[in-house]
């Protein structure tokens, strides 16, 4: 159980209708197969042990009574095994009948929840037989054991205080007002439903949505398992549709009319975090909680088979990548619009260099001035070429200001520079960070002056990415009027600029938009080596998209240093070692933690996504905090 990683599974088996002894075989047999994959929380369908459709042979004595010895069984075959199982029983209680769910754990049923709403249309007649579990709340006796019955039951796991489990039935999600929504209120981080949906057109997209949409709602992980082969198909078909969802995220789902298990992990410390930075998620202590021990289990670790995405930044399908491109370009250019509209600015300021950052940020700025119904010319496009400028870079500047329809200015560094060396006193053959930041800091000079003599505003070119880093000079790249790509990762930057090259419609424009995709990612501070580009950021601080994967998962949910190397381990499986891996977050934590300050005082951009480093919104913490706890358990990893 590792890193709160919970193996879980959902299991259709084959059943006879109404033979509660081949019900109870095959139950107990999937249950060591549950077990043998390493699941931890195994959910059953809706009435399993008799089968969900006898109808009005649930009236039956002798059924009910076989159904309860059967529970029995099953409950002793649970002895041995580790984790806790739900299974679905017919319970008569004073006199009225009851469909439940059971929860079983190392020999004991340890509580029932009834079925909340009882359905009594179209094909399904429930209350025909069943009562509403809503009221009741009592114990019953089965054997020499006392068991607890109600609606407001959560099971806890003594081990993992992440681990408490609320029990839903079918028809129950599907009202407006669900039990899981009380259990989540409760504490609950997993939900299971034993269910029992028939099969229609159409209706297993709705039923995905529905499961997911409810896990997303209670930030929770959602286990959804319905009835299939063996059921009655007198009226209705029932396909065994499974699902297994975290958070409005569908981790697993079973093939339609299929029989078996479906397993995946679920990340009960992921749930928290999310529940911790949702200040509006309210939980009151009304329910009743039962305790069950996973024992010397909870010591071994979870194989993983969810998948791990190595750029979280950015969807995995085209449509979908193509949809968040624009959406995010629209926001950056409505922020900034609104920004030069409340300032009465008529003219921005841009420096550009010929890198993606900066060609991001002349983008935007174009889309802007078209919201604005502006002339592009309003735009002063500024080119700053120094030491370590190549051809390559400085063209694709020229190129890009002329097709954007950007006012063009160009300003050679170098003199200025070389005067400002003499003063402080500083060798130009030693390229040191004065040499480097020199240069950083005379580019913004310029670029705030002209913006002074011309009314306008400078607008900021660093990426998301950097600022998490530190990698920007104080006051120099760091400082602008207005940074649109302020919460904007590197790995992101890249398909904005094609995305934009895509869809822009003229093939001059896209051409030169490519070769700055193509060109490596360099601050250009230090001279060419044979007119090529000398510096290259990622071989200095490491791959961007592994320090936006750090990133993602340090912000958004607060993991620990070993949980997100493990999960890079599986992302990037095949691509880096873990060393490499271990010694870039090394980097990634210790310039995190001491280059805050930089942080601390950036400009006003849009947020575009659920992570951003704005000293004013997401990331509120002291410029001199330490990272001693974060970089002991780096030290250990080796």
């Amino acid at each position: 159980m590792k890193n709160g990683f919970v193996k879980v599974a959902t299991i259709t088996p084959k059943c006879k209708v109404a033979d509660t002894t081949y019900n109870g075989e095959q139950i107990r047999s999937w249950m060591k197969e549950a077990a043998k994959a390493g699941a931890m929380v195994t959910v059953f369908p809706e009435l399993c042990i008799t089968g969900y459709s006898c109808a009005d042979l649930f009236l039956q004595r002798l059924l009910l009574k076989e159904a309860r010895i059967e529970l029995q069984s099953i409950a002793e075959a649970s002895d041995d095994l580790p984790g806790i199982f739900f299974v679905g029983l017919p319970y008569e209680i004073g006199g009225k009948l009851y469909n439940m769910a059971a929860a079983i754990s190392q020999g004991e049923i340890l509580g029932m929840v009834p079925k909340t709403y009882i359905p009594n249309y179209n094909e399904f007649y429930e209350a025909r037989q069943f009562t509403s579990g809503r009221n009741l709340c009592t114990q019953v006796y089965l054997g020499e054991q006392e068991i607890p019955v109600s609606t407001d039951l959560l099971f806890s796991c003594q081990e993992i205080e992440e681990l408490k489990i609320g029990a839903e039935i079918c028809e129950d999600l599907w009202t407006p007002n669900p039990p899981s929504i009380s259990h989540a209120m409760a504490g609950a981080t997993v939900m299971v439903n034993l269910s029992a949906s028939d099969e229609i057109t159409g209706k297993n997209a709705y039923r995905r949505e529905l499961v997911a949409g409810q896990s997303a709602r209670l930030l929770c992980g959602y286990l959804y398992c319905s009835a299939g082969d063996g059921e009655s198909t007198q009226d209705v078909v029932y396909s065994g549709h499974n699902l297994i969802c975290e958070n409005g995220h569908l981790l697993k789902e079973s093939e339609s009319f299929s029989v078996g298990m479906l397993l995946s992990e679920l990340d009960v410390e992921r749930i928290m975090s999310e529940r911790r930075r949702m200040s509006t998620f309210e939980t009151f202590e009304d329910h009743t909680e039962i305790y069950f021990s996973l024992g010397e289990a909870v010591d071994t670790e979870t194989t993983l088979t969810r998948f791990v995405d190595p750029a979280p930044f950015v969807p995995g399908k085209k449509e979908d990548r193509d949809l968040r491109c624009n959406e995010i370009l629209q926001i950056q250019a409505m922020g900034l619009k609104k920004r030069l509209e409340h300032t009465g600015c008529n003219c921005a300021v841009v420096g550009i260099s010929g890198g993606l950052d900066s060609t991001l940020a002349l983008l935007v700025t174009a889309r802007a001035f078209d919201l604005l119904g502006k002339d592009r010319s309003g735009i002063t496009a500024v080119t700053m070429p120094g030491f370590g400028t190549t051809d390559r870079t400085y063209d694709n500047a020229v190129n890009m200001i002329r097709c954007i329809g950007a006012e063009f200015v160009e300003v050679d560094i170098k003199n200025a520079v070389r005067v400002h060396f003499s003063d402080i006193g500083q060798d130009e053959s030693v390229h040191d960070v004065t040499y480097e930041n020199g240069q950083a800091r005379e580019r913004t000079q310029i670029l705030m002056d002209l913006a002074n003599k011309k009314g306008g505003m400078v607008i900021g070119t660093g990426d998301m990415s950097e600022l998490a880093l530190g990698w920007a000079t104080y006051n120099g790249d760091h400082m602008s009027m207005y940074g649109v790509n302020a919460s904007v990762p590197k790995t992101l930057v890249r398909h904005l600029v094609g995305y934009y090259a895509d869809t822009c419609g003229k093939k001059e424009l896209s051409d030169i938009l490519y070769d700055v995709l193509d060109t490596p990612v360099s601050p250009e501070l230090l001279p060419p080596e044979n007119g090529q580009i000398s510096q290259k950021t990622e071989d200095i601080v490491g791959p961007y998209e592994l320090h936006d994967f750090y990133l993602y998962y340090v912000l958004r949910f607060g993991f620990e240093p070993e949980k997100i190397l493990r999960l890079a381990e599986i992302a990037f499986e095949g691509v880096y070692t873990r060393a490499f891996m271990l010694k870039w977050l090394k980097t990634f934590y210790r310039r995190f933690f001491s280059q805050h300050f930089k942080r601390s005082c950036l400009p006003d951009g849009p947020k575009v996504g659920t992570v951003a480093v704005s000293p004013r919104g997401d990331l509120r913490m002291p410029s001199d905090a330490s990272g001693t706890i974060w970089m002991s358990q780096l030290e250990e990893m080796e």
